[in-house]
């Protein structure tokens, strides 16, 4: 399997997965004219897409998903109260498959297993792909206000995390939002800050977990560099030796071939941070 973070902020969020056969994004989140070029950064062409898989109906995951939908006729899957929130959006020309959170469903050799998150949206998931012949395994959670038992025990497991941190603490509540915006983000159904991000991967660490990508930072409240090094210290001293690097709104990050850092997993940590 291989995964392209094409690109993750509060202003959009996509993730490139291939493998099984396959091509899906999770989340659209960009223009679709933007999602076009990125997708063709990373390699792939549009056309070629089998699904998009939509976690929920906030706009920095939704915003292109109607317009490359029609544009190249690719299948949307979303819960049937994100398809309703998000109605406004689709114009019925879509290909639309309703899926339900804790059943599996597969698109080519990709088994997708979305399962319920505490964030503000309509129906909100998060979701781990795992691929069926290799059993290379993602887990994508990007808004979470709060780390359930449910959640933990979906992303158990997993060879590569694309997980939020979101704030820094310090820098959220002194920043510039309004002060009710501010109580939204730290709210438990709001976004999880650096220190809870680092606190969860800590949880979910395991031998064979090869790779960890931080997304969906706050472009006013938290620093790509202080993100890192927050979970950073948190999972070298749990024993981790793969990559942690911190995906970029402006440009795609990847691709991560999971067979190749399933292999290498054992090497020296390789800790990374994209340029500003």
């Amino acid at each position: 399997m291989r995964v392209t973070v094409l690109g993750s902020g509060s202003g959009g969020n996509s993730t490139l997965i291939e493998g099984g056969g396959a091509r899906i994004l999770v989340d659209a989140g960009f223009s679709g004219r933007d999602l076009e070029r990125r997708l063709r950064e990373a390699g792939v062409e549009p056309s070629l897409l089998d699904g998009i898989v939509i976690t929920h109906d906030h706009s920095d995951h939704t915003h292109g998903m109607g317009v490359l939908a029609r544009r190249f006729g690719t299948p949307l899957y979303l819960t049937a109260r994100t398809r309703l929130a998000a109605a406004r959006l689709l114009t019925g020309r879509e290909e639309v498959h309703e899926y339900v959170s804790g059943r599996p469903f597969r698109i080519g050799g990709l088994e997708i297993d979305p399962f319920l998150t505490v964030h503000d949206a309509a129906d909100p998931v998060a979701v781990t792909v795992r691929e069926i012949e290799t059993g290379d395994r993602l887990g994508i959670a990007t808004d979470l206000g709060r780390p359930t038992v449910a959640v933990r025990a979906s992303l158990a497991g997993c060879h590569l995390l694309v997980l939020e941190a979101n704030h820094d603490e310090a820098m959220l509540w002194n920043g510039p939002y309004p002060w009710s915006v501010k109580q939204r983000i730290a709210s438990s159904h709001g976004h999880l800050s650096n220190e809870a991000a680092a606190t969860l991967a800590r949880e979910l660490y395991h031998r064979t977990l090869a790779a960890v990508v931080l997304a969906h930072l706050s472009e006013h409240c938290n620093d790509a560099a202080l993100a890192r090094d927050v979970v950073a210290r948190t999972l070298n001293a749990a024993g981790f030796a793969g990559p942690l690097v911190v995906a970029s709104q402006a440009r795609p990050l990847g691709p991560f071939d999971l067979g190749v850092l399933r292999r290498d997993r054992g090497r020296a940590p390789q800790l990374e941070l994209l340029p500003e």
